[in-house]
């Protein structure tokens, strides 16, 4: 079914939508070869995609996060990978760009008239493997020295980092007066120490080329720490800017995978003049109610963000509220891709069809964090009253916030 949209959404979805046919007759070759679609952000940036969340004012389209929402899933229905991939640049640089409208910061204004200018892609890096990607505890260890730190560590799913010229990555390090951080560093391409290692050969989402980022003893001078929390605290500084924006424009990549298949499928059926079977119209209602429900879950998600009303919320409870924009869309999306395999028969199964890699793709959506199973728990504590970890409010979160209840691995 269609979405009423505005003219302007409509003018940012149809962007998308030019784009996404464009990549769609890419995506299966780069599926198979395991390679990034670099002629992909050729394209991206000339039509102005990668200055999406760009404040217009700084030379970009001012898109905000439900506008993101709806560009990122029609641009998944054409290409998964290169949405998912593109997703860390527009997503972060949306969240710096409403601190900036916020602060005036004029080191944020800089950052942004480079991604107005073509001139810096970013990518998130904050995976390691053992530990959940929840950024309240880091492996990767960064430890003072004159003028910043000597950061080693290894950070793994770097999705982007083929194409991004500057990036964000996470570290512990030891306070001497409020014990040991996360902090969330930049860093760039340019610096000596960290090295991208190809390792990406997975099932699916094998465009993305998520691969290991190794930092050998790199030094981070001591304006590259943007931010810091206590170790296993809740922060709500991280839920403003991060999870928030994260958690929704993941799930829209990953329903926007499911919508694109539903509208193969759809195509397909129609061309067999079998639309009036019973069976069928079941299934494509099942989808579209899968669809909605998950579109409806975005869309109040965003609208709680946009008005500010998230914030309001404690800091466990705006970080349930935005688990539920990641993981009802993903799973929705799942079981999506099922109904698809009931509609079309074989054609799920054939290779040189679509069906199979947009199946494969949207398997990753709940490995995601927040997975399943964090997921899971945070949204059962939340329900049940049972405070997770301390919180940091947001009056409060900042390079000088205090831990307020004991902290592992002290």
């Amino acid at each position: 079914m269609r979405s009423p949209l505005t003219p302007r959404q409509g003018e940012l979805v149809a962007l998308a939508g030019t784009l996404a046919e464009r990549f769609a007759e890419r995506a299966a070759a780069h599926d198979r070869d395991n390679t990034f679609p670099l002629e992909n952000y050729d394209d991206l940036r000339a039509e102005g995609y990668l200055s999406l969340t760009v404040p217009e004012e700084l030379g970009g389209r001012g898109a905000n996060l439900y506008e993101l929402v709806l560009a990122q899933e029609r641009l998944a229905m054409g290409c998964g990978s290169t949405a998912l991939a593109v997703n860390m640049h527009v997503s972060p640089i949306g969240q710096w760009g409403s601190i900036w409208r916020d602060t005036g910061d004029p080191r944020l204004e800089e950052l942004l008239r480079g991604v107005a200018a073509g001139e810096v892609i970013w990518a998130s890096l904050t995976s390691e493997p053992g530990i959940p990607n929840h950024l309240m505890d880091a492996l990767t260890v960064a430890e003072r020295v004159e003028g910043g730190f000597r950061v080693t560590g290894k950070k793994i799913f770097c999705t982007n980092s083929v194409a991004a010229t500057n990036f964000s990555f996470s570290a512990r390090y030891h306070d001497p007066d409020t014990g040991p951080r996360v902090g969330i560093f930049r860093g760039s391409k340019a610096m000596e120490g960290f090295t991208f290692v190809q390792t990406w050969d997975t099932l699916g989402m094998r465009g993305t080329q998520s691969n290991d980022l190794l930092i050998e003893n790199a030094f981070v001078p001591e304006d590259a720490l943007v931010h810091s929390l206590p170790v296993n605290h809740l922060d709500g500084r991280v839920l403003k800017t991060i999870f928030s924006w994260a958690m929704p424009t993941f799930g829209a990549v990953y329903l926007g995978i499911a919508a694109g298949a539903m509208e193969w499928a759809r195509q397909a059926v129609q061309g067999r003049g079998r639309q009036t079977n019973p069976l069928v119209q079941s299934s494509f209602a099942q989808m579209e109610m899968l669809l909605e429900s998950a579109r409806a879950v975005l869309y109040r998600h965003c609208a709680e963000v946009m008005s500010g009303a998230l914030f309001e919320l404690t800091v466990q409870e705006g970080l349930a509220r935005s688990g539920l924009a990641k993981v009802i869309p993903t799973n929705n999306a799942v079981e999506i891709m099922r109904h698809i395999v009931d509609v079309t028969g074989g054609a799920a199964y054939v290779r040189k069809l679509p069906l199979e890699r947009m199946w494969r793709d949207v398997q990753a959506g709940p490995i995601m964090p927040y997975n399943n199973h964090q997921a899971l728990e945070l949204l059962g504590a939340t329900s049940l009253g049972v405070q997770l970890a301390p919180e940091i409010p947001l009056s409060e979160s900042g390079h000088s916030s205090r831990p307020r209840g004991p902290v592992g691995g002290a």
